[in-house]
C-alpha cells in the first residue's frame, strides 16, 4: 500500500526524533558511565588511606623463583599518634611485615611486601591488610586500609638465584654476580637484549645450552666500583622474543657500606653561652689504615680550633675540636670536610648547637 507525502513526511520526522532521542540517551549514558569512572579513580580517600604510598601493588610477569618483592609506605600526617595494630595478607603467596609499629608525627614504617615465586605460578591475587589506630583527643579510631598485590609468575622461565643480591660491598669496590636463565618451550626462544637504566650497573646474557625445547643462559652483573654509599635498589629487564611476555625482570639489590665512617656523624653541641668554651673528640674509623691530610670548615672557622694532625697511618684516628661559642644567640650549625690521603671523595660530619642570649 502506497502512503501519501504527507504520510511519508510525518513518518521521516519521527524516524529523527526518535534518532535524536536515542543519541541523547547514548550520551548521557556515557556522560553517566564517565562520571561513575572519574568518581571512582578519584574517591576521596579517608584519613588512613592518605598515608599510604601505594594503594596498589603490581608486580607484572615475573619469572618463577624471582625475587619479587617492594615496600609500602605508611607515613603519619597527623600531630597524634598513629599505631600499626596490624598487618595480615589474604593470600598464602604474599607475605608482609613492617619495621616499625609506633608513628609519631612525619614517622614512617615500611612495609615489606615479598610474592612467593617458587611455590605458586601463574596469575596470583592477594591483598595485603594494614589496621591502623589514630590517638586523637577524641579518643582512638580503627581503619583497615587493603592494598591489592597481583603478579603473573611464568611456569616457563626460572631465574637461579632470584635476583643479583651483592650484599655489602665496600665503598670504592667493583662486585659482580651471575644468575642462569633456565626456559622450557620453545625451540627458537631468545634473549635478545637488556634494559638497563642505571650507569653504575654492568649486566650481559650469555647462551649456554639449547636442546629438546630448553635454553639456558647465564646473566653476568657487575656493579662498578664508584657507586655511592647506601642502599641498591633497582631491576634490570631482559629483554626477549616472547610477544606476550617479552621483559622479564631481575631485581638488583645490595648496600654499599663505608670503607671510613666518622662517629659520631652528626655531633650535638647543646646549648652554649656566648664566649664558652667546649671541647669534643670526633673518632674516624676506617677497614685499613689511612691517614687524614686536612679538615676544613666553611660557616665559623675563626670558632673551632683542630689540634695538628697526626699523619700516622691508622685504623682509627680520635680528632680533638675546641669550639668558643660565638656572641651572636640562635641556632649554630657548621659543617665539617675531612680529607683524607689518597681517597678521591672527602668525608663530612656535622655539628649543631644553640647560643644561648646573654652570658
Amino acid at each position: 500500500m502506497a502512503l501519501s507525502y504527507s504520510v511519508v513526511v510525518l513518518l521521516e520526522e519521527f524516524e529523527v526524533m526518535l534518532r535524536r532521542l536515542l543519541f541523547s540517551t547514548l550520551v548521557v549514558a556515557l556522560a553517566f558511565s564517565c562520571c561513575e569512572t572519574l568518581q571512582a579513580q578519584g574517591k576521596n580517600l579517608d584519613w588512613a588511606e592518605k598515608m599510604f604510598s601505594d594503594l596498589k601493588v603490581d608486580f607484572g610477569t615475573v619469572a618463577r623463583g624471582a625475587d619479587t618483592r617492594t615496600e609500602i609506605i605508611v607515613e603519619n600526617l597527623y600531630e597524634e599518634d598513629v599505631t600499626v595494630v596490624k598487618v595480615g595478607t589474604t593470600c598464602g603467596c604474599t607475605a608482609a611485615k613492617p619495621d616499625k609499629t609506633l608513628l609519631k608525627t612525619h614517622d614512617k614504617a615500611r612495609i615489606a611486601v615479598v610474592m612467593n615465586t617458587v611455590k605458586f605460578m601463574h596469575r596470583k591475587d592477594s591483598n595485603v591488610d594494614v589496621t591502623l589506630r589514630f590517638h586523637g583527643a577524641k579518643g582512638a579510631a580503627t581503619k583497615t586500609v587493603r592494598v591489592p598485590i597481583t603478579a603473573y609468575i611464568r611456569s616457563d622461565v626460572v631465574l637461579t638465584p632470584g635476583n643479583a643480591d651483592f650484599g655489602s660491598i665496600e665503598f670504592g669496590q667493583s662486585a659482580e654476580k651471575t644468575l642462569k636463565i633456565a626456559y622450557a618451550g620453545r625451540q627458537d626462544w631468545k634473549i635478545t637484549g637488556i634494559r638497563n637504566g642505571n650507569e653504575l650497573i654492568e649486566a650481559e646474557v650469555t647462551e649456554t645450552e639449547r636442546a629438546g625445547g630448553r635454553v639456558t643462559y647465564h646473566l653476568t652483573v657487575q656493579l662498578k666500583g664508584d657507586a655511592r654509599i647506601g642502599a641498591i635498589q633497582d631491576k634490570i629487564y631482559l629483554l626477549t622474543d616472547d610477544q606476550k611476555s617479552p621483559e622479564v625482570p631481575v631485581l638488583i639489590s645490595g648496600r654499599v657500606s663505608p670503607d671510613i665512617e666518622i662517629l659520631p656523624s652528626k655531633f650535638a653541641l647543646g646549648k652554649l653561652a656566648p664566649g664558652e668554651v667546649k671541647q669534643f673528640n670526633v673518632v674516624v674509623k676506617g677497614k685499613r689504615p689511612f691517614s687524614i691530610s686536612g679538615i676544613e670548615c666553611d660557616a665559623h672557622p675563626d670558632c673551632f680550633q683542630i689540634r695538628p694532625l697526626n699523619e700516622d697511618m691508622k685504623t682509627v684516628h680520635v680528632v680533638p675540636f675546641k669550639l668558643t661559642a660565638p656572641d651572636s644567640p640562635g641556632e649554630f650549625a657548621e659543617t665539617f670536610t675531612v680529607t683524607i690521603a689518597g681517597r678521591q671523595e672527602p668525608l663530612s660530619f656535622d655539628a649543631n648547637g644553640t647560643i644561648r642570649t646573654g652570658s
